[in-house]
């Protein structure tokens, strides 16, 4: 007799069991002449030693199928263990598989546009209004190649810009404070990795998502490194964070010049870094629409009539700085 121990780290124990077990209960079924034991991301098979390789061999195909679709079903258990390929989801434009085998997919003509910058670019800007997806789909993106071992970490920033509330009244610890303006971040990345995976990668500091102000003095080698919001960054915060690029390593910047929130006597470190980069080779810019806009169709509306409004207040400016000449 002989015990083989099988690991299955890389994806969620919760998933990969089933409600209840149920996937587990259907693979010791399907291996009669083992006794199996799993608890945890360690699963225990005493047998012979055929029996158990095959088992191990199994096991892990299964692995590779729940890490690349985030989901596990009866039918895939029994085409893999019984030796038939399993049925490709085949949905186009998908850059991952979120939770409970959501697909998600480049959704728009400027999305497909981002997906092609980041593979052909180290650094790419994703500039346009809310709600166009363009930090969501650059996030999957990331994901992808950290479940892919392309990369080593996924580094997502934001600038704290305060709104209306000073962080140092704000209760509990600096992380505390913080936490609220990279909540946008989190909740993107809970619909791409499973609670329990995602909760490790932020102990192991796999995953990092951390207010601007803490990439200075860092080289980010072997990376997806991701800055949103960047119209609210000074010059000097978006030259310090772009020039944080290490090797293996690629960068998206993603923002929308119409909001930015800096004193007006600010420039936007944004709306420099594009003049000023404009024609670099190895840097791409996607420029989205409000045609773009994949939220709720009432926000495209709310977007139109601010802008609407906006340009109503900029002719009745320029009529009154014309009458006082």
């Amino acid at each position: 007799m002989v015990e083989r121990l099988v690991i299955i780290d890389n994806v969620d124990p919760v998933i990969f069991y089933g409600v209840n077990n149920t996937n587990m209960q259907l693979i010791r079924n399907l291996f009669p002449k083992l006794r199996i034991v799993a608890r945890g991301t360690l699963i225990k098979a005493l047998g012979d030693e055929d029996e158990t390789a095959e088992f191990e061999k199994k096991i892990k195909e299964l692995e590779d199928y729940c890490v690349k679709y985030n989901s596990l079903g009866e039918e895939v258990i029994l085409d893999i263990v019984k030796g038939n390929p399993p049925k490709e989801l085949k949905i186009d434009d998908v850059i991952i598989y979120g939770i409970n085998g959501k697909p998600i997919q480049a959704r728009s003509a400027n999305q497909q546009k981002l997906v092609k910058a980041f593979h052909e670019n180290d650094l790419t800007f994703a500039l346009g209004p809310a709600g166009t997806g363009k930090t969501y789909v650059a996030i999957a993106l990331a994901v992808k190649a950290l479940k892919n071992r392309e990369i080593r970490k996924l580094i997502l920033s934001r600038p704290a810009v305060e709104a209306g509330e000073k962080l140092g009244f704000l209760p509990g610890d600096m992380k505390d404070k913080i936490d609220p303006y990279l909540q946008p971040l989190y909740d993107a990345l809970e619909d791409m990795i499973p609670s329990n995976k995602l909760k490790e990668y932020l102990e192991t500091n796999v995953i990092q998502i951390a207010p601007l102000a803490f990439m200075r003095g860092r080289t980010l080698s072997d990376a997806v490194i991701i800055l949103d919001e960047a119209q609210n960054t000074t010059t000097h915060q978006i030259k310090m964070f772009l020039t944080r690029l290490g090797m293996n390593a690629k960068m998206v910047v993603t923002g929308d010049i119409t909001q930015i929130d800096l004193p007006h006597s600010q420039t936007s470190g944004l709306v420099q870094a594009l003049k000023v980069l404009q024609g670099v080779p190895g840097i791409a810019k996607v420029q989205f629409e409000k045609k773009d806009i994949v939220r709720h169709q009432l926000v495209q509306r709310i977007v139109e009539a601010y802008e609407k409004h906006d340009e109503e207040i900029r002719l009745l400016k320029a009529q009154k700085k014309e009458e006082d000449k």
